[in-house]
């Protein structure tokens, strides 16, 4: 079983203070990617895991190892053993604002369902996948799109216009709670977010509703890591690009480019003037 686990892009991320619980209200509108991670699982007397990849040195294999986890809360779930021998090819950046660990963790899920002929449904792979993380049902709603609401585990599919993209990563760690924490001390955050999912009738519909919405953890992902406010000062003085934002907390940036072709000449000149970032041609929507 071999799984695509595909790169989440926030096209727009509004954020509420944090409730008495500490725990952020959201709304966002998220769109897939054509680029990600692999999962593989194959049947095994015991649970195993093997990494590679361009980012496999900075997976952990111990308890924290979202894969691992994902399949033993779907063993407890089906009330068996976790035996199972996965790999994980991990082609995204490590904690960079593209949901890599929760997209591995959904596929994980996918793969095992499959491996060990459990027929769960997509909703009730979501019930195992919240468990995991806020973040993990969205993999789920079996659309090219998505809108989030509640901290995230609420998801519901979006139609979506095909959009070419570059994807940019620093490579340099930007902590998601790190982000929040200056979110608070920085005060930012609506008191009222409304649940309202956008309709977007084609691709200028989309970037003026992206450009209006925004992403509102972005001053405090930019004033914790400045690479990021320059990089986006950058796009926006490209002729290649019709909008470019913060996905999540970061510290990864995309860039809605005219075309394909844009985009492929968008990374030749991002590639030249910041050599060893990561950066990604996608087509989100896809």
């Amino acid at each position: 079983m071999r799984i695509f686990a595909p790169a989440k892009v926030n096209l727009t991320l509004k954020v509420a203070r944090p409730r008495a619980d500490g725990m952020h209200p959201l709304q966002s509108v998220v769109a897939f990617a054509d680029v990600g991670d692999f999962v593989e699982a194959k049947a095994a007397d015991s649970l195993s895991l093997t990494v590679t990849g361009d980012f496999a040195e900075q997976i952990g294999r111990g308890d924290d190892n979202l894969v691992l986890r994902a399949a033993q809360a779907l063993a407890l779930k089906a009330g068996r053993a976790p035996n199972a021998a996965l790999a994980l090819e991990k082609n995204l950046p490590v904690a960079s604002g593209i949901g890599g660990g929760s997209a591995d963790a959904a596929a994980t899920l996918r793969a095992l369902n499959d491996l060990w002929g459990l027929k769960l449904s997509n909703t009730q792979l979501a019930e195992v996948g919240v468990t995991l993380g806020a973040d993990v049902p969205v993999f789920f709603t079996g659309a090219v799109g998505a809108y989030m609401t509640g901290i995230g585990e609420i998801c519901a599919p979006l139609d979506l216009p095909v959009l070419a993209a570059l994807l940019i990563n620093p490579l340099k760690p930007l902590p998601t709670p790190d982000v929040y924490r200056a979110f608070d001390d920085m005060k930012l955050g609506s008191a009222l977010i409304t649940d309202t999912a956008p309709h977007w009738e084609d691709e200028d519909e989309a970037i003026a509703e992206m450009r209006m919405l925004g992403n509102d953890l972005e001053p405090a992902a930019r004033a914790l890591m400045p690479e990021i406010g320059e990089l986006l000062s950058e796009l926006a003085g490209s002729d290649h690009v019709r909008h470019a934002a913060l996905t999540g907390s970061g510290a990864t940036v995309f860039a809605i480019t005219h075309d394909w072709d844009a985009a492929e000449t968008l990374a030749d000149e991002v590639i030249l003037r910041h050599p060893g970032w990561w950066v990604a041609e996608a087509m989100l929507g896809a």
